[in-house]
């Protein structure tokens, strides 16, 4: 039996558990950018507040707020290299080809421009992306930018550790930076070895940097390596063994990624520059020039006699401190204007409405819509939510593969014979909404068709999803698939 004391202690505590559960309705109501989102929390908060308050205040916010404050302050830091950006690569800056006219609306978000007479290496796999950047690092001359959000310290890892080590005794300087989340197993003599060695070490959302923040909910995604300014690397592989396929359960792994020379490395440099800013409260100095290739090809960091390169690329960052929601809004653009086909891969395909809607009216107008997505995705709750999102699909006429050659990790978007993107943004709401990502957009005839051989041999080793498929499903099967898809909006 309760004493009297205890009694109204658990009557304070039910009042006040329950006065922040309404507290925070009112903070969903206020913020939230999704109805289905809104109401999920709104009814685990009246419901289940024990449960749930923890949960909202460490994944329900929609904002990164210390991001969004920090970047008021930090415009005046950002935007002089902007400026610079805007003079040093003044010639080599260009509006969006002709025929892609439609991306100017997303230049204009995330004010960074199209470069012109850049080149653009398609790396596929673990094997071809790790020899070209372990390559590419071994060349630096000045410094190295590092951007993942996983890095292993298994023998990828330890490999890429090594060349840093490397080439800091030769007085290269260093600048590395993880997520938190997604590299929380990394040791702390993993990343002390390099601080002694004179890298500059720092974790996206580290808890001492500023009083802010339980905002595990938000994680930097983006994967990004820039070499003295003139190489770039982009697109969906990690540093570590899985990688190269060898996580048992998920071999081969299928990625890719994109390797960039050229102006449009400087606008990679600075989507790192303010995300370092960010971690470590100030501005790496870096160089802004564009070095001629003929002294690339005499260094050794590029085949003599390839001189400029023809692409017109724009990089693309996206993150949840944008006024709007930029990653949805590019998808929605692609999907809108597409006029022969739209092909997209993604690991996880967990939308929302408005692009399920804007699939399905691409298809009923005629248009190829082609989504590739692993047969056995690496978490449960997104594999069994995908479910009914591709029944949805397969209804108005979009054509689903499953790739059974392995795990499927790569972030690549195809439209007609116009522009493919090379990036970290899947097609969920994690990556929409909530995570930092960054795509690399390019515009040449060449690139363009070996992302679409690329993915025609994807294909080839798919199987199709139909409704029969989806309809000779178990009742509970189809009964766990709708539940999961309840989480989407935190997926």
């Amino acid at each position: 039996m309760l004493l009297p004391d205890t009694r109204d202690l658990v009557w304070l505590l039910f009042f006040l558990v329950y006065a922040l559960a309404i507290f925070s309705v009112v903070h969903v109501l206020r913020n939230y950018r999704t109805a289905q989102g809104a109401i999920g929390w709104i009814i685990g908060l009246v419901s289940f507040p024990y449960v749930t308050l923890p949960l909202y205040y460490l994944l329900g916010r929609y904002r990164f707020e210390g991001y969004v404050a920090a970047r008021r302050v930090e415009d005046d830091k950002v935007t002089p290299l902007i400026e610079t950006l805007a003079r040093m690569a003044g010639q080599w800056i260009c509006d969006p080809p002709s025929n892609v006219d439609e991306l100017k609306v997303i230049t204009q978000l995330v004010r960074l421009p199209f470069t012109h007479s850049n080149r653009c290496e398609l790396l596929i796999d673990g094997r071809q992306t790790y020899q070209s950047m372990f390559d590419a690092i071994r060349s630096a001359q000045h410094y190295i930018l590092l951007e993942f959000y996983i890095i292993r310290d298994d023998n990828v890892g330890r490999k890429l550790s090594d060349l840093l080590l490397e080439r800091l005794g030769a007085g290269v300087r260093v600048y590395f930076l993880y997520d938190d989340i997604g590299s929380l197993g990394l040791s702390r003599f993993y990343i002390g070895k390099l601080s002694r060695a004179g890298a500059e070490v720092r974790s996206f959302n580290e808890a001492s940097k500023r009083p802010k923040r339980l905002q595990i909910n938000f994680r930097n995604h983006r994967k990004i390596l820039v070499i003295d300014g003139q190489q770039g690397f982009v697109g969906g592989l990690n540093i570590g063994l899985e990688y190269l396929g060898a996580a048992a359960k998920r071999a081969p792994w299928r990625d890719t990624h994109v390797r960039l020379e050229g102006p449009s490395v400087l606008a990679l440099q600075l989507v790192f520059s303010e995300d370092w800013y960010w971690s470590a409260n100030e501005i790496p100095t870096l160089s802004w020039s564009i070095q001629p290739q003929t002294d690339l090809a005499e260094a050794g960091k590029t085949p003599a006699g390839k001189g400029l390169g023809k692409a017109a690329v724009f990089i693309l960052p996206t993150s949840a401190a944008d006024e709007f929601d930029t990653c949805e809004l590019f998808f929605l653009n692609a999907i809108g204007h597409a006029r022969e086909r739209i092909w997209i891969a993604s690991p996880y395909f967990v939308p929302d409405l408005q692009i399920i809607n804007a699939l399905q009216l691409a298809a009923l107008r005629g248009v190829d819509v082609r989504i590739l997505i692993p047969v056995k995705p690496d978490n449960l709750l997104v594999g069994l939510a995908a479910y009914t999102y591709l029944e949805m699909a397969a209804r108005c006429g979009i054509k689903i593969y499953r790739f059974n050659a392995g795990f499927m990790h790569q972030k690549v978007l195809l439209v007609d014979d116009r522009y493919a993107g090379v990036g970290t943004a899947n097609l969920d709401n994690r990556s929409l909404r909530l995570n930092f990502e960054v795509t690399a957009v390019v515009c040449e005839t060449t690139f363009v068709r070996q992302i679409e051989s690329m993915l025609v041999d994807d294909f080839a080793h798919a199987q199709p999803f139909t409704l029969d498929d989806y309809e000779r499903c178990s009742p509970w099967f189809v009964l766990a698939c709708r539940g999961a898809r309840l989480m989407a909006p935190l997926l």
